[in-house]
């Protein structure tokens, strides 16, 4: 198993779990996912993402989407993609 770098955390809230991410790459709905900081380290499955309150399944570099997190993530960690070895 290997990551690709696929985005940064830039705001969270905690109330309601959820994580701001700017992307630098392709995500959709079902990857695998690793959040990793100074204090964070966790992998979970992406099953929530919006962009602007709407439901999307799949967002794109550039964009600015809240996926539901399972736990708590800080400003600037960053999320990579779990990949398979074929990439």
């Amino acid at each position: 198993m290997s990551g690709k770098l696929v985005g940064e955390v830039n705001h969270f809230y905690n109330r309601i779990g959820v994580a701001v991410i700017d992307l630098l790459d392709n995500l959709k709905i079902g990857d695998h996912v690793h959040f990793l900081g100074r204090s964070t380290d966790f992998q979970q499955v992406v099953e929530s993402m919006q962009i602007e309150h709407q439901p999307i399944t799949e967002a794109g570099k550039g964009q600015e989407i809240a996926v539901k997190v399972e736990r708590r993530v800080r400003n600037h960690d960053k999320v990579y993609k779990i990949t398979g070895e074929e990439d």
